[in-house]
């Protein structure tokens, strides 16, 4: 969908994955006098996703269905709904659109599916209206929410710094994969922010070039995400869910992503994803498993 042809006629309905974004680090190293806290985060976009559509209509309107349609609003506080008046207003588009939502990724779960499906808006919209895509950092893009620019710049991995709005590339990864692991609790962001021992931690240190599996390993051993202890504290269930990825020999390493509550297992490959996440769903029945490609 990112690579979708020039800008110019519009199309009749336009259909797009929005993937799952991933925290492998999340380091917190400061706060802005607004308030907005400084990260400096590895991000990739794992193989799992929300299926949206869009097709022209005379006004803006959303139809939500899937697994986790519950909860997510319809009217004017969607964030796609946002993205796409955004874009609107940027373009000088005077058409409306039909979106369409079936979500497939957990809300509120720190693997920024509200921002990914607002990013895959700006991109289906765009084409569907014949207009220019608005960049990454457009300041209306980085207003939408901290997760949309790098959604917009999916699916590479990216090092994510700032408060969001600053963007590197990074050295290829080795191949490897993930299993996504959520128990069914929600973490409000703002307190787990509240909760943080410090604001001033140290960045990420550099990630080497030409690294195999092991040395990725090695590298994300030694980083952190820094919300992972304050969303523990008020989430006990992601204490359980990363230990029980430890607990298996298969993930080399186990973590959170965001501020919670999804928890990733990184594995070598698709196939000993697919064996980790149905040992944990088999053990777990009311947990949110997946097994994901990093794209």
């Amino acid at each position: 969908m990112r690579g979708a042809p020039p800008f110019g006629l519009p199309v009749a309905t336009i259909r797009a994955s929005a993937p799952a974004k991933v925290n492998l680090t999340l380091h917190v190293t400061g706060q802005r006098e607004d308030g907005y806290h400084l990260l400096d985060s590895l991000v990739v976009f794992a193989g799992v996703a929300d299926q949206l559509s869009a097709s022209i209509a005379p006004d803006l309107r959303i139809s939500v269905t899937g697994p986790f349609s519950v909860g997510v609003p319809t009217d004017h506080t969607n964030l796609m709904m946002r993205a796409a008046e955004v874009l609107r207003v940027a373009r000088g588009v005077t058409k409306g659109a039909s979106l369409t939502l079936e979500k497939h990724l957990p809300h509120a779960a720190g693997i920024g599916s509200g921002s990914s499906d607002a990013a895959t808006t700006l991109a289906m919209l765009a084409e569907l209206w014949g207009v220019a895509p608005l960049p990454a950092m457009t300041p209306e893009v980085v207003a939408l929410g901290a997760d949309v620019p790098v959604c917009v710049s999916s699916p590479r991995p990216l090092r994510m710094s700032g408060i969001g709005d600053v963007l590197s590339p990074v050295a290829e990864l080795p191949s490897c994969a993930l299993v996504l692991v959520r128990p069914p609790v929600e973490v409000p962001t703002g307190p787990v922010f509240q909760g943080l021992a410090t604001k001033q931690g140290s960045p990420m240190t550099p990630l080497p070039a030409a690294l195999d599996y092991d040395g990725f390993v090695r590298w994300l051993m030694a980083q952190r995400n820094d919300l992972q202890a304050p969303a523990e504290a008020i989430a006990p269930q992601i204490t359980e869910a990363i230990a029980k990825l430890r607990s298996l020999p298969a993930v080399s390493v186990a973590g959170m992503s965001g501020s919670g509550a999804t928890c990733f297992g990184l594995v070598k490959d698709m196939a000993t994803a697919r064996q980790v996440a149905r040992i944990i769903q088999v053990a777990k029945m009311d947990w949110w498993v997946a097994p994901a490609e990093i794209l």
